[in-house]
């Protein structure tokens, strides 16, 4: 159960009511609506995030979901285990997550930026060989990418947690 009420969105504006719509009033936006303008702006960037650039959006998914196991939020591992599906991710990637560095179902590139994720998340910045390993796959722009990815989903799994989000159907659940 959330540890304060959901925003009620019948006092919202126009526009936080409108995001939420096209958000499927997701308990994660109904809770962050509480805060419009940080609202409205965690969304455009969480769009960015997941529909502009150029990294490759299995290796996002992936990344965004080692974030949210990590962080021990599960209402962000079942959204992007969703999200990941819908991309390309495995059903077999998505089970590995939890254990990755002994799967064989990833690729080169999922495993340098699964490395690279497991220590910004743990260490809170990755070792120069991680970094290197990483940095010789990708595109300086995809780096760029990957890192935001993992420090915004950081954030919100933080977010989740601290207001104890509820979980939602899978069908519903979007973030």
């Amino acid at each position: 159960m959330a540890r304060i009420d959901y925003c009620d969105t019948t006092k919202s504006n126009e526009r936080t009511r409108e995001i939420l719509g096209k958000n499927r009033n997701a308990n994660i936006f109904r809770m962050m609506a509480h805060s419009p303008s940080y609202f409205e702006q965690y969304c455009r960037l969480g769009g960015a995030i997941r529909h502009k650039g150029e990294l490759d959006p299995v290796v996002r998914e992936l990344a965004i979901t080692r974030t949210g196991i990590l962080c021990e939020a599960p209402y962000e591992i079942v959204a992007h285990k969703r999200i990941g599906r819908n991309v390309g991710v495995t059903d077999e990637q998505n089970e590995a997550l939890e254990d990755w560095q002994s799967a064989t179902c990833f690729n080169d590139v999922q495993r340098a930026a699964l490395a690279f994720t497991d220590e910004i998340v743990r260490m809170h910045k990755p070792t120069d060989a991680t970094f290197k390993a990483i940095a010789a796959k990708l595109t300086p722009a995809a780096l760029v990418e990957l890192q935001l990815s993992v420090g915004f989903y950081i954030m919100t799994s933080k977010f989740l947690e601290t207001f104890a989000i509820d979980l939602q159907p899978v069908s519903e659940v979007v973030s």
